[in-house]
């Protein structure tokens, strides 16, 4: 069994959803026979990524920040996506933490990186904002543990601005 976890950005463009959930695909199917991917299924890379994942009939373990996750971070064009991806989950963790924080979502990225063998990190290589909990954060993280990671970036994919 291989256990993927997913770290990435949020913002991605319109345009650029197709191209990342096609570079994921890609990625995750050498794995299709015994996967099981770990998510925060935030909106954009975090929610494509799992998408992907049981789309090929792998499984989903979903890590969320705090308690307060879904009502107060969680956006009415993403709330039905959210609840799918939990109902589809083999297992939800939730991170002791009353409310969404930096701490809540660095505490999160580490619960992910203890459950993986690899990260996969849909990622356009800018560096850490020095906030913490960031994507960027997650992939130093994980190199430093000495987690393989694979960036995910394909050809014209791009951020909101």
């Amino acid at each position: 069994m291989t256990t993927l976890a997913v770290t990435g950005h949020m913002d991605l463009t319109e345009e650029s959803v197709p191209l990342v959930r096609s570079a994921l695909r890609d990625l995750l199917e050498p794995y299709r026979e015994d996967l099981t991917g770990v998510s925060c299924i935030a909106a954009g890379a975090d929610t494509l990524f799992a998408e992907e994942v049981t789309a090929i009939g792998g499984r989903l373990v979903v890590v969320i920040p705090s308690e307060d996750y879904r009502e107060t971070k969680v956006k009415p064009a993403h709330a039905a996506v959210f609840d799918h991806l939990i109902e589809a989950a083999m297992d939800v963790v939730t991170m002791p933490h009353e409310t969404a924080s930096r701490g809540a979502y660095e505490a999160a990225n580490s619960e992910l990186l203890t459950r993986a063998d690899r990260l996969v990190a849909v990622w356009d290589g800018t560096p850490p904002s020095g906030k913490g909990g960031g994507t960027a954060d997650t992939v130093e993280e994980a190199r430093a543990a000495g987690l393989p990671v694979d960036v995910v970036w394909p050809g014209g994919a791009a951020r909101r601005t």
